[in-house]
């Protein structure tokens, strides 16, 4: 099972990568549009989960291994 797991997350890994480097840059307005939505995005995401988790844990960001 972990071996599997690995591969998928190699495989995503490879597809992400390719996709990057195929696809060309977005121009400045659509960079600073897409980057704001994100953030907007990751704010309304935070506000929803930290109710549920309650005071105890709070939302950090990505801790990683």
């Amino acid at each position: 099972m972990e071996r599997d797991v690995g591969i998928s997350i190699e495989m995503l890994a490879v597809f992400v990568r390719f996709s990057l480097t195929t696809n060309p840059s977005l121009l400045e307005p659509a960079q600073a549009a897409g980057l704001l939505w994100g953030r907007k995005l990751r704010q309304e995401i935070s506000d929803d989960i930290e109710p549920r988790v309650g005071a105890r844990v709070r939302w950090s960001g990505w801790q990683g291994s």
